[in-house]
């Protein structure tokens, strides 16, 4: 016969010891998996070091209710935090070491792509093998190779048909380059280029010219000050309207959907004018390319048809 007096069981405190049990093994688990503390071993670095963040120091967070043990999960916290920061300082020595080799022009083009090879080839693969939308840790890696972690606030109010800015995945970034087949004498638009990622890693991959268009100055310049830092005299950014801009020089075109209705009209119409006696080649992305694919002067060069979040290869179809 049950005693009337008798406590129930703490079943939250029972639960408590049993989810702090499981995050120390957790973490115990992280800190005895030497491969991570090998640099190259980036992706699954930085697999763990979101894991750390989401999944085991926002648990501790959501336990500080419980009293009883709150010095228990400061611990357990501080620890997480210590091995999150050890990991991470990990990936800012090794990101500092790869920019002094590319200030120094010790890795552009095929020594470039060898690199992220090395510390982010699973990354690469994967990005490759995955859907198009989305970011990954390629992105991550691309990120950290960028000198200035500050990022800017705008300064200027978007017009109606300007979209706001977001970054272009790495991977469709590395598989313009693969598919565009520069050649020496060819020069890179980027049209919106925001804060210069795509254009400093087609010169970095390509050793290509490469010029950014970006209606926003402090984007502007942000990007030309991480290009100076890196020591890439071949990028440009210039502080214009993508409308009124001067393309007499470009050969190979990048979109991603950085306006759209008339003004994207306008801007088609001026880069349709200003090739009229050379090849070009206009890469798109995102929805802006269901409307460049309406052009009776361009020919969409991709086998089937244009999907939303997938790379789309234009060329004028006038010159041979």
């Amino acid at each position: 016969m049950t005693d009337k007096n008798q406590k129930a069981p703490d079943t939250a405190n029972i639960d408590s010891e049993m989810i702090i049990a499981e995050l120390q093994a957790d973490i115990e688990i992280i800190k005895k998996n030497y491969s991570l503390w090998d640099e190259k071993n980036f992706s699954s670095r930085a697999d763990v070091i979101d894991d750390i963040e989401f999944h085991i120091i926002e648990r501790i967070d959501g336990l500080f209710q419980n009293q009883s043990h709150a010095r228990e999960l400061a611990d357990l916290e501080r620890d997480a935090e210590q091995v999150k920061l050890q990991l991470e300082k990990i990936n800012i020595d090794l990101f500092g070491r790869l920019r002094a080799k590319i200030q120094t022009g010790g890795c552009r083009g095929a020594a470039f792509r060898d690199m992220i090879e090395e510390f982010a080839g699973d990354s690469l693969k994967e990005s490759a093998d995955q859907p198009a939308i989305g970011y990954d840790n390629l992105d991550v890696f691309v990120d950290g190779l960028f000198p200035i972690a500050t990022l800017p606030e705008e300064t200027r109010a978007r017009e109606p048909e300007m979209v706001f800015y977001q970054k272009t995945p790495a991977r469709i970034i590395f598989e313009l380059v693969d598919k565009a087949n520069f050649n020496k004498e060819d020069v890179f638009y980027d049209l919106g280029s925001g804060l210069g990622q795509v254009g400093i890693l087609v010169n970095l991959l390509s050793e290509v010219r490469t010029r950014g268009v970006e209606f926003e100055p402090t984007y502007c310049d942000y990007a030309s000050a991480c290009a100076t830092e890196l020591n890439l005299p071949d990028v440009q950014f210039i502080n214009a309207d993508a409308r009124k801009a001067d393309y007499s020089d470009g050969t190979v075109f990048f979109m991603y959907t950085p306006f759209e209705g008339e003004m994207l009209r306008e801007v088609l119409e001026k880069l349709q004018a200003a090739s009229k006696d050379r090849a070009i080649k206009l890469f798109t992305y995102g929805p802006c390319s269901f409307q460049v694919g309406k052009q009776n002067w361009l020919k969409h060069e991709n086998r089937g048809g244009i999907t939303i979040y997938k790379l789309a290869m234009f060329s004028n179809k006038t010159i041979k």
